[in-house]
């Protein structure tokens, strides 16, 4: 199967997440508007019985699944990145959950106010929660994952399997190194696991070929993990 992938074509996003788990899987993608423009994507969330709210959505033969999470819950069991048991799928679906909350709250330093406003109308408040963030909201999601790695037995969060959780957390990883390089860098002490698991999923081979191609969209200003060098102090 080919799969299609709808997602806005100049950021990575959420996006990013389940074009981690498609490359590391080996599947043929098209994402779709990088290649034939947005409109064929806002057609799409106009059409069938069961629209999706907003991208990114998947298109999996006649199936047309939203949110990310809910992306790989379907893929990862499709594509051996996810375990066998349903206990076990659950769990990573509960973990990928975890993620989405926090990829919120990430989006939530410099727009704190809401998407509606732009930055500059709201520096103060994005200066404010992004203290909180460094000094609460970091520490308790990034702690818990490195505990989760710390027990695992093995290199990865569930053991000795790669899941798709563990390219989410490299994302996160390289996300936040991108947005805050100052404040990441004196963190990273905290979270050797993490850190370690960054740099084997950055390794492998598909993904590593994939970091280095054309396919993989540079972050910037317009996506969730944004620099502003007020932020990063």
């Amino acid at each position: 199967m080919r799969y299609e992938l709808y997602y806005w074509p100049s950021i990575q996003g959420r996006g990013e997440y389940v074009r981690l788990a498609l490359e590391e899987a080996g599947s043929p993608y098209l994402d779709v508007a990088r290649e034939r423009g947005t409109s064929s994507m806002m057609r799409m969330m106009e059409e069938g019985a069961t629209p999706p709210f907003a991208p990114p959505f998947l298109k999996a033969g006649k199936l047309l699944i939203g949110q990310t999470a809910n992306i790989l819950f379907y893929l990862g069991a499709r594509h051996g990145l996810a375990p066998k048991t349903e206990a076990g799928r659950l769990w990573l679906h509960q973990l990928q959950l975890t993620v989405t909350d926090f990829v919120l709250e990430v989006h939530d330093t410099h727009h704190p106010l809401g998407p509606s406003l732009y930055y500059k109308d709201q520096k103060p408040e994005a200066k404010k929660r992004t203290e909180d963030f460094w000094n609460e909201r970091v520490p308790k999601y990034l702690g818990y994952f490195e505990r989760l790695l710390e027990k695992s037995g093995g290199s990865f969060v569930t053991g000795r399997r790669l899941t798709y959780i563990d390219l989410s957390l490299f994302q996160l990883v390289e996300g936040l190194r991108y947005a805050f390089p100052k404040r990441m860098k004196a963190f990273e002490s905290e979270i050797p696991e993490l850190r370690e698991l960054h740099d084997r999923i950055a390794a492998r081979p598909k993904i590593a070929a994939y970091l280095s191609s054309e396919r993989r969209i540079a972050f910037n200003e317009d996506g969730i993990f944004r620099h502003y060098r007020e932020l990063d102090v």
